[in-house]
């Protein structure tokens, strides 16, 4: 599968990795150079939770920018740093070993300035300034996709745009088939054409992947859309289990955490299902949660109209959420 792929060397390619998937990360990007210096201007690296991508040099001053990158990451650097003080554009060797780094934070861009001196024990004697990005600072979505007909399929054509990791479950190898890199492979860890974020599985029992997927937390999104209206019907009994379970009926903000579960289907289908839950017990408040039929109501009944539709209400209340 995808997660195969080697990891990326050179910054550019762990910013279109990192950028696909939705993983947070910082640019760090040299932006100032006065005098000797490790890099070049405009010298960039990549810096995960758990991981850095090309260098700006080693050293102490790679030492601190990965520190610095991961506090922004983690919300350490206080928003009310300074927004007064500004990256000198000249240090003397003399000035250099006594003159803190200093940094200056707005919004998602940080920068940092760093004489090169014995603070950070380099011998360049000169000094860089350090600009931060940080990206995907907010969790992506997670998306867990059951079933693999056509409006899935157009929804993949969307989802494959957006930063997302998505799982993409169903029991029939042939509906993947198409995906494949090379049809002739027999081997465990076939290769699909598709984004690294969108992870396929063929699997006899896909409601294993409920509960896993809603205990990691976070904004998760379900969407039921197999072939089989019994297997929709158990799945989504298997996502209201998992939530009553794990959510406590004293936590105000269960509802806010509580994942998306949506169900494709006609009005029918939709009050069947709901009349069945009931029956078996479930609360109403509970079977209140179940989005079906999903999508907002923009009309269109194509394959890709109605995709449209399901993510564009994942986004609306993805970004609800998240302001």
């Amino acid at each position: 599968m995808n997660e195969s792929l080697a990891p990326p060397v050179v910054w550019y390619e762990g910013l279109a990795r990192y950028q696909q998937r939705g993983i947070a990360h910082v640019l760090a990007t040299v932006v100032a150079v006065n005098g000797s210096a490790p890099r070049a201007l405009q010298a960039k690296m990549i810096i995960t939770q758990d991981g850095i991508v090309d260098t700006l040099g080693g050293g102490g001053l790679e030492h601190d920018v990965i520190t610095t990158a991961r506090q922004l990451l983690n919300g350490e650097i206080s928003a009310t740093v300074s927004k007064q003080v500004k990256p000198k554009v000249a240090e003397t060797d003399g000035e250099s070993a006594s003159v803190p780094s200093k940094g200056v934070r707005r919004d998602a861009v940080y920068t940092k300035h760093y004489p090169l001196g014995a603070k950070l024990a380099q011998c360049c004697g000169g000094s860089v300034t350090v600009m931060f990005e940080c990206f995907n600072v907010t969790p992506p979505m997670s998306v867990l996709v059951f079933g693999a007909g056509h409006v899935a399929s157009a929804l993949m054509t969307i989802l494959a745009e957006l930063p997302c990791q998505v799982d993409w479950v169903d029991s029939r190898p042939e509906m993947f088939k198409r995906h494949l890199v090379d049809e002739s492979t027999t081997n465990q860890s076939k290769r699909y054409n598709l984004p690294a974020h969108i992870r396929p599985h063929i699997d006899d029992e896909p409601v294993d992947f409920v509960r896993p997927f809603i205990e990691q937390g976070g904004q998760r999104f379900i969407l039921v859309m197999t072939h089989d209206h019994s297997v929709d019907f158990e799945l989504v009994r298997a996502a209201l289990d998992t939530i009553s379970d794990t959510s406590s009926p004293h936590d105000k903000s269960s509802d806010i955490s509580a994942p998306y579960i949506g169900c494709i289907a006609s009005a029918t289908k939709a009050k069947r299902f709901r009349d069945r839950l009931i029956q078996r017990g479930y609360s109403e408040q509970l079977v209140n949660r179940l989005v079906m039929p999903i999508g907002l109501q923009i009309g269109g009944k194509e394959p890709m109209a109605v995709a449209v539709s399901i993510v564009a209400q994942l986004l609306q209340q993805y970004h609800q959420a998240t302001l």
